[in-house]
């Protein structure tokens, strides 16, 4: 089992969450201020200096306006091109 932030995988989903934010045109700290957790937060998710538990991608997912299935789909087509 891989736990590593810097599992390709991983940093596809957080890569997915940062573009949609872009896409979006929020900022980090507009993101920051819709979760509730300081922009420096947000930051170091989406540049895989800190883990995103499950709940917190749940919240993530809602304050961006998108489907968490979306990204755990993308994660789990990822997970067999990475061994």
């Amino acid at each position: 089992m891989k736990k590593s932030t810097n599992d390709q995988s991983y940093t596809r989903l957080l890569s997915w969450l940062k573009n949609e934010r872009i896409k979006k045109g929020m900022t980090v700290r507009e993101l920051g201020l819709l979760l509730d957790e300081p922009f420096q937060t947000v930051s170091k998710i989406e540049k895989g200096q800190r883990k995103l538990f499950v709940y917190e991608y749940v919240q993530y997912c809602e304050a961006l306006g998108l489907d968490p299935k979306h990204g755990l789909k993308q994660l789990k087509n990822g997970l067999g091109s990475d061994k």
